[in-house]
């Protein structure tokens, strides 16, 4: 859904007022029959030999993935990958806004990244205890994830989007996204094997 959402923006942007399952299937590799399937999630329906109303295709997309509303966010570990989080600048048309930036690095807080000061992580559950952000963003060494993961939870927070090498340990009606770099990059080398195997059967036939 996101890709399709990426290039459907394109086309609006373009001035492009119909957008084909077609055309979709060519630029993300799949089947038609895939693509239609998946816009019937959205709820919106196409015309024939027309296609999508691009912008109507759009706002389903993005209630469908509830991206039709803010979502508001902390991020702890303003390091290399938080600084690169809080800069990127899609975020907001994903509806995710990050309203607070903690570290526990003396030379990181009180300055500004990407326009977001960073503040003192021990200052964390003061900042948000009265007024929990939906989303916490764990971009923290993996000893520390699961000790500023409890911390969260307790000011209230209810989702988190972890970063850390590390399976973390929350209550039953806490939502928790893992994002492992290395897995993506060992389907990655997985793919080259397979790729250069075919290559040296052809050269060996």
């Amino acid at each position: 859904m996101p890709s399709y959402l990426h290039k459907l923006m394109l086309m609006h942007q373009n001035g492009e007022k119909h957008a084909s399952t077609t055309r979709l299937a060519e630029y993300i590799n799949l089947d038609t029959i895939i693509v239609r399937k998946d816009f019937e999630l959205t709820g919106i329906s196409g015309q024939p030999g027309v296609g999508y109303k691009t912008d109507e295709l759009i706002e389903g997309i993005r209630r469908y993935l509830n991206w039709d509303r803010t979502c508001r966010a902390c991020l702890v570990g303003a390091g290399s990958l938080g600084s690169a989080l809080i800069g990127h600048e899609e975020f907001a048309e994903y509806g995710l806004e990050i309203t607070h930036v903690f570290d526990s690095n003396p030379d990181r807080i009180d300055s500004i990244i990407h326009g977001h000061r960073v503040s003192d992580v021990r200052k964390m559950t003061e900042a948000l205890k009265d007024d929990p952000p939906d989303l916490g963003i764990i971009c923290v060494p993996s000893n520390c994830a699961q000790m500023v993961t409890d911390e969260l939870i307790a000011c209230g927070v209810k989702a988190f989007w972890n970063f850390a090498n590390v399976c973390l340990r929350v209550p039953q009606d806490v939502i928790v996204q893992r994002e492992v770099i290395a897995g993506g990059f060992a389907m990655l080398s997985v793919k080259m094997a397979k790729r250069n195997s075919r290559q040296n059967d052809f050269l060996e036939d």
